[in-house]
């Protein structure tokens, strides 16, 4: 017997390109999600980043840098815990992105995020924006 058609589990939910490239994020988790904001790729950066989760944030990052000149944000701000498999993966992505002519910058106004940095001698490499950047206002002169 052949399952009728409403018999048969839905695929995936369809999702739209997010740039021009036709390239498709990640699928957005209890970890990370990808979105756009003007010129940057944001990376939003969830819960406690660890061995066991930073595959998944590592998963965005990779699929940011992807491209030419890349030029993404990873906000931290909403990140309770990072140790150095999140820090393993920020550092893999920053060398692709730099690689491919591009940059990746933190997000981050939290203390503890800076202590890490500082700590492990990152905090030159990666110097922590406050909030995402804003957009200039294309109608302005």
């Amino acid at each position: 017997m052949t399952p009728e058609a409403d018999d048969r589990f839905p695929g995936p939910p369809e999702r739209t390109a997010w740039d021009s490239s036709g390239a498709l994020p990640p699928t957005a988790g209890p970890y990370a999600r990808t979105c756009t904001s003007g010129p940057f790729t944001v990376v939003e950066v969830f819960g406690e980043i660890d061995l066991a989760t930073a595959g998944f944030l590592a998963e965005h990052l990779d699929a940011a840098t992807s491209r030419p000149g890349p030029d993404v944000l990873v906000d931290l701000r909403h990140v309770g815990f990072f140790d150095c498999s999140g820090l393993r993966a920020l550092c893999r992505a920053d060398t692709r992105a730099r690689e491919r002519g591009g940059r990746l910058r933190l997000v981050s106004d939290t203390p503890r995020i800076h202590r890490l940095l500082r700590a492990s001698r990152l905090l030159h490499r990666f110097p922590p924006l406050d909030r995402i950047p804003e957009q200039p206002d294309p109608t302005r002169t």
